[in-house]
């Protein structure tokens, strides 16, 4: 179960005026389903998800979940810059309480997944963003979770990288589910059995994902095109 109830999100503007991104948002994700989270730039898909996976709080309302999520896959400042890649792997796993030959084993995992070379003993701040989003990935695959959040990660590295991550990540989905931040609707079609679409502050369910998709593009099409259609 992963619910929201009255959840309200605002930041400040730079001329001092509120921006609210969701203003008493109530909304219930389905149970066992892997979710594509969809809607133009902006629209607060990337908030939502922070929300959810707790790296970031509501002015008001809750999150409720009784699930195991993990924090969003995409999220490149997660990490204390002064720590090694390897240090980081040693602090996650013990927040999840991991130690001895589990915790060296999820060291190697992230280690050979990352494939990022001396680099994993160099301070995290030493890091481009590709980096820290391979680091990123891979520790969030080293653990077992219920959902996976994943925001706009997938186009990460070389092809060969892509490939390694998209067939690690559909292992994990076969004992787990996702919620998805992309706006590319073949990895929507590809990994999501449900879409939800976030437009104007609410979050409407398609339970057809070609449904969802399709509300998203007639949203996101030039006028010409709609036109000329």
């Amino acid at each position: 179960m992963i619910e929201l109830r009255n959840l309200t999100k605002s930041y400040i503007l730079k001329g001092g005026e509120r921006h609210y991104v969701f203003r008493d948002l109530n909304f219930s994700f389905p149970e066992g389903a892997s979710i594509g989270l969809i809607g133009r730039n902006g629209a607060g898909k990337s908030t939502l998800l922070r929300l959810i996976g707790g790296i970031d709080t509501p002015d008001r309302g809750q999150v409720l979940s009784d699930k195991r999520i993990s924090w969003p896959v995409g999220l490149v400042g997660g990490l204390q810059g002064s720590l090694t890649g390897r240090d980081g792997v040693k602090f996650v796993c013990r927040l999840y309480g991991v130690a001895g030959e589990a915790m060296r084993q999820k060291i190697r995992f992230v280690e050979d997944f990352a494939e990022i070379g001396e680099y994993f003993d160099q301070p995290v701040k030493s890091y481009s963003s590709g980096m820290r989003s391979r680091l990123n990935f891979g520790m969030s695959m080293a653990f077992d979770f219920d959902y996976y959040l994943i925001d706009e990660v997938m186009a990460v590295g070389d092809a060969s990288f892509r490939a390694k991550s998209q067939k690690v990540l559909e292992e994990r989905l076969g004992r787990a589910n996702v919620i998805l931040v992309s706006h590319n609707m073949a990895d929507i079609a590809r990994l999501c059995t449900i879409v939800v679409l976030v437009q104007h502050g609410r979050a409407i369910l398609y339970e057809n994902v070609q449904e969802g998709i399709r509300a998203y593009q007639d949203m996101t099409q030039p006028p010409a095109e709609k036109k000329a259609a």
